[in-house]
């Protein structure tokens, strides 16, 4: 990553207010962010997240959302009930004797219902209907880092915008409160910036038929003309994406794939490396960040389009999980994303059919086909198993 500049406070509720889109890098950058929006705001906070934990990063946030509450500020916090089944019972009821409102999505046991595939995989936070932090980062110690601990690689983006954050505000409150349950939300057009930015709040829900995320992709790299760049943890995807690709890299674009070098998942490492041959092979260039664990969602086309936000590129994400990427079109932020993703592959590893050779035998082989084999069954169980239930509610309610 490119080193980042002191955190200066924004302040959104004055009358200058200008509508803008900033990265946001994992660490400090997002994290003071996130704690001093927290404490301008004055009305409303819509915190969504798949990821809660009571470490000492949760408990800085904890701690801001209840100096908001005091405020009188208006608090909804909707966490997922299996990637923050650790939240503390003591801590929730804190929070609601401070007026919080909080609930937990698809509750991992909640007696007929064991969900286990579909999960609320939102990093959203909405101040005020004004500002809004959209990403891949999850309140935890592991995005923050420490002293000696590097934080994971990841990215969010920082709006600015009256019109797109109040339509993320919908969005959190439709999801918070249930509404609209068998309807596509309509109202995410296009917002133009004075600059000529335009962005774009991109969904992806298969139960609710929607599959923005994954379309843009795919009608993204088949308009590529020239360089692609992508982040990608647990990369395992589909077999259109990965035709689309390899069709783009045989038309003579330039292709580069960052992926883990350190994984916190290590069967998922072992599967997406069963594809670099594969990869190699069409000319698509693999680096491996070794630094700290890679958690990013990050694509950048052609140096104009760029999509930063939840969705992994892998079965799960694409039919499993509520998802929320941002999608950007503006060359202005497109240079400033490039310039950060090739100072990361300057600190990444280099993938080359040498390095296959060096550190791959018979044995290694074996195991990362059996890891792939092993990962898509697992995430196909885990995605279709539990609809049984809820595709026939759906079927009779349309």
């Amino acid at each position: 990553m490119q080193e980042q500049e002191p955190y200066r406070p924004i302040y959104h509720e004055n009358s200058n207010f200008q509508e803008k889109i900033t990265l946001v890098h994992s660490g400090d950058d997002y994290f003071l962010r996130a704690k001093d929006l927290i404490s301008k705001a004055l009305i409303e906070i819509h915190l969504q997240m798949y990821i809660f934990e009571i470490d000492d990063t949760g408990i800085e946030i904890i701690n801001a959302l209840k100096e908001a509450a005091l405020r009188n500020v208006k608090i909804f916090m909707l966490l997922d009930g299996y990637g923050s089944y650790s939240f503390p019972n003591s801590i929730i009821k804190e929070l609601l004797r401070l007026g919080i409102n909080i609930r937990f999505f698809s509750p991992f046991l909640s007696g007929n219902n064991i969900y286990i595939g579909r999960r609320l995989h939102h990093k959203i936070i909405v101040f005020d209907g004004t500002v809004a932090l959209v990403g891949g980062i999850n309140i935890s110690n592991h995005y923050k880092g420490k002293a000696m601990k590097t934080p994971w690689l990841d990215y969010a983006i920082q709006i600015e915008s009256y019109e797109t954050a109040k339509q993320l505000e919908q969005l959190c409150q439709n999801i918070y409160f249930k509404q609209k349950r068998t309807q596509r939300i309509k109202f995410l057009s296009v917002p133009y910036f004075d600059n000529g930015t335009t962005v774009r709040i991109l969904q992806n829900d298969w139960l609710k038929r929607n599959n923005e995320i994954a379309k843009a992709y795919v009608k993204s790299i088949q308009k590529a003309q020239k360089e692609i760049l992508i982040v990608g943890c647990y990369f395992l995807p589909g077999r259109r994406l990965t035709k689309v690709l390899k069709k783009a890299a045989r038309r003579g674009v330039k292709i580069k794939l960052i992926l883990s070098g350190i994984s916190d998942i290590p069967m998922m490492k072992r599967a997406t490396c069963h594809l670099y041959c594969s990869f190699l092979r069409n000319n698509i260039e693999l680096y491996e960040w070794n630094v700290s664990v890679l958690h990013g969602k990050v694509a950048l086309v052609d140096t104009k389009w760029a999509t930063i936000g939840s969705f992994n590129l892998n079965h799960l994400s694409s039919y499993g999980s509520i998802e929320t990427n941002v999608e950007i079109e503006s060359k202005l932020f497109a240079k400033t994303l490039e310039s950060d993703l090739k100072n990361v592959i300057s600190k990444c590893e280099k993938i080359t059919p040498e390095t296959i050779r060096q550190k791959s035998n018979t044995f290694i082989r074996m195991a990362n086909w059996f890891s792939y084999q092993f990962v898509r069954t697992t995430l196909k169980i885990m995605t279709y198993l539990p609809y049984n239930r809820f595709m026939n509610k759906f079927r009779e309610e349309n």
